[in-house]
């Protein structure tokens, strides 16, 4: 088996169907670890027969994607999350490379990140890489509940091609994973001893804000620009004065 896909997923049913039919054509198997998904996520994976769904218990960013990467059997894997597509040109390198004609382990994948329809390309959302294609044994994430590293000893290198990162599909869904995530990272804080005061939960989100909308140019991609500069510095506050609160009580 050359090519394992594998993703976890919670309420993806907007995403799923596209993510397993954009790489139907180059996976041996195909991975779900889904976290009790309670719309129609299992349902729609359950109209591909080569799919494998697992259940299994959320703890934990890391420890779900390493639960996940212990199922791969595959000797490559790719492992984009459920709103990520990866294109043409992409697949192709990736077909490459599994032909043995790569020089690397690990292989970064360039984002085109996409905002309620728009393509950011300035604002820190412009030059976003991440490692979504490895040979298997050559890394493992680390065990934090949200913003988990990647961890290799491996060559690394950069993929020809690009992943299509279809971010939020609206101001609801983005609210609310920002709700959720700030929670995980004052619990991740919180567990890692980190206190906060009131100068830094004051300034923390102007400087945010100045730097990505300003200094980063996110005045350039337009409204939507303003949009991520302002929910970027929300999610900077909501993370402190949560990690504020829960010190405080």
């Amino acid at each position: 088996m050359k090519l394992s896909v594998v993703v976890i997923t919670f309420n993806e049913e907007k995403n799923i169907g596209r993510f397993l039919k954009t790489v139907a054509d180059i996976a041996d198997e195909v991975i779900i670890v889904d976290s009790y998904s309670t719309d129609r996520t299992k349902e729609i994976a359950s109209e591909h027969p080569s799919v494998t769904f697992i259940s299994n218990e959320f703890k934990g960013y890391g420890q779900q994607k390493n639960f996940a990467l212990s199922k791969c059997r595959g000797e490559w894997i790719l492992f984009p999350d459920a709103d990520e597509v990866v294109d043409e040109q992409a697949k192709e390198s990736i077909k490459q490379i599994i032909a043995g004609k790569g020089n690397a382990d690990v292989y970064l994948l360039k984002f085109n990140n996409i905002l309620l329809g728009k393509h950011l390309r300035y604002g820190g959302w412009g030059s976003v890489s991440r490692e979504r294609f490895f040979r298997n044994g050559f890394g493992e994430y680390s065990d934090d509940k949200v913003h988990e590293k990647f961890l290799t000893s491996g060559r690394i290198s950069t993929l020809n091609g690009r992943i299509n990162h279809y971010t939020y599909h609206s101001v609801s869904q983005h609210i609310d994973k920002i709700n959720r995530y700030s929670t995980l990272m004052a619990e991740k804080y919180v567990s890692a001893g980190k206190k906060v005061g009131i100068i830094k939960i004051v300034f923390t989100p102007w400087f945010t804000f100045i730097k990505d909308y300003i200094f980063k140019l996110g005045f350039l991609d337009g409204v939507i620009g303003l949009y991520a500069a302002v929910t970027t510095s929300y999610y900077a506050f909501l993370k402190y004065i949560k990690l504020y609160l829960r010190k405080k009580s």
